[in-house]
């Protein structure tokens, strides 16, 4: 296959240097060639090299100069050395300065051609992950805000138990951050070099979450077409983020006990155990003591996953820290939306500092982000907040039949907030519980009752 890399050869021999131009030109390369170090290392500041061949000993400057002074450039090419020296001591500290490998001359070609390949790829596949990672730092604001003491109290906590491998559950309402809190966790946690998988467990019906979770073979079920891994074999030797655990039916409940006591799981339709190395973090905002008590969630389960628990505080009993989350959120919400950054004013500061927020910080953004749109970028004023809202509750009641009785009445109230969450939310069932404060199963078995699925 033709390559279209571009490639520096820094060698002072003319005719080495000439014979692997022409190698690397036949293979497709796009080839730089210089006889001196000080030229190569000007060259490889200041273009853009994919990779270069590197001699040891060169005028001007030698190759393991060039190493160091790249060693930590942001866009540092592949390196491979050259050296007619084949001594341990050269070998060694030219790996250690970040040289994908190195050749002993007189080069063996076919040698070269292949480490070249795997030191391009290598770089590039390295960049993708960079950008990913950078893609996904920017896409989503992983700061917990805060310097109240319930926060301080939390920090400190996550402090402690980051380093350890512990399974820890997160608790609080809705809205308070709790996945933020499992990926500070993560983030510094031994394991921050390797992904933290989320998993949504009220998002993905139950037919489909064990498959989503362990993974499957091909001939597993009716349209498994191919073997597919699960999210625990992704997140393996990572950290994977189950939220909303209160979800899980008691079947998948006793597989993940399974894995919590011996990291292992299996792919549906196979016997084969994969071992797996990997940490449990778990959030919900339900009662699990009386889902324990009610037999809807397993009292093993519950402490397993409670090693550490990490309780994470409701916006009003945090109000010292609503100034600071406020410009936080508007300027981001700003962003989002297109609009110049905008001026929280004092007096809407005081009025946000009052309500209850029983939505807590994610509420408290949507509020932020009407007020923004209604003050067109500029000062948010309370008024921004609290523009009237027609009052159809009390006439929509009124109007009800007396004959209709109590209970159609109510199913005729809630048929309609169902379609008003569900067109809020574009039709997403689990954002539409989370909008009415429901259970995401009671969502479900109110909509097959009233024949809306």
């Amino acid at each position: 296959m033709k390559q279209s890399a571009s490639v520096l050869i820094a060698e002072d021999e003319p005719t080495a240097r000439e014979a692997l131009r022409e190698l690397l030109e036949d293979e497709g390369y796009r080839v730089i060639t210089t006889s001196r170090g000080d030229e190569a290392l000007e060259l490889l500041t200041d273009m853009r090299v994919e990779a270069a061949v590197l001699d040891i000993r060169m005028p001007g400057r030698d190759g393991l100069s060039i190493l160091r002074e790249l060693q930590h450039h942001e866009n540092a090419p592949a390196l491979l050395v050259m050296t007619a020296y084949g001594t341990s001591s050269i070998a060694i500290e030219a790996m250690t300065l970040g040289a994908f490998d190195y050749l002993i001359k007189p080069i063996n070609f076919e040698e070269l051609l292949i480490l070249l390949r795997r030191a391009i790829e290598n770089r590039r596949r390295g960049h993708d992950l960079e950008t990913l990672r950078n893609e996904e730092a920017q896409s989503s604001d992983t700061q917990l805000i805060g310097s109240s003491s319930p926060m301080q109290a939390m920090y400190k906590l996550i402090g402690q138990v980051a380093p350890t491998d512990a399974t820890v559950l997160i608790r609080g309402e809705s809205g308070t951050g709790k996945e933020l809190i499992a990926r500070a966790i993560h983030q510094h946690s031994p394991r921050k070099d390797r992904s933290m998988v989320k998993v949504n467990c009220a998002a993905i019906p139950d037919t489909m979450l064990e498959a989503e979770l362990f993974g499957h073979e091909k001939g597993a079920f009716t349209g498994a077409t191919a073997r597919r891994l699960g999210k625990f074999e992704y997140a393996n030797g990572g950290t994977i983020f189950l939220d909303e655990i209160s979800e899980l039916s008691l079947g998948t409940q006793a597989k993940l006990l399974r894995v919590l006591q011996e990291h292992t799981i299996e792919r549906l339709g196979s016997n084969a155990t994969i071992s797996l190395d990997i940490r449990v973090l778990a959030a919900t905002n339900r009662d699990l003591e009386g889902a324990v008590r009610c037999g809807l969630f397993r009292e093993d389960l519950f402490f397993r996953l409670k090693v550490v628990e990490v309780l994470a505080p409701a916006l009003r009993d945090r109000r010292v820290d609503i100034p600071e989350l406020a410009h936080r959120l508007a300027q981001r919400s700003a962003k989002r939306l297109r609009l110049p950054a905008p001026t929280v004013t004092y007096e809407a500061l005081a009025w946000l500092e009052k309500q209850d927020w029983p939505g807590n910080v994610r509420e408290m953004e949507h509020a932020l982000e009407r007020a923004l749109i209604l003050s067109r970028g500029g000062l948010v004023r309370p008024e921004h907040f609290t523009v009237s809202q027609p009052n159809v509750g009390a006439e929509m009641f009124d109007n009800v039949p007396l004959e209709l009785g109590l209970h159609d009445a109510v199913m005729r109230l809630e048929k309609r907030l169902l379609k008003r969450a569900l067109t809020a939310c574009a039709g997403n069932r689990s954002k539409a519980a989370d909008l009415l404060k429901i259970n995401r199963r009671l969502l479900y078995d109110r909509l097959r009752e009233f024949g809306m699925e």
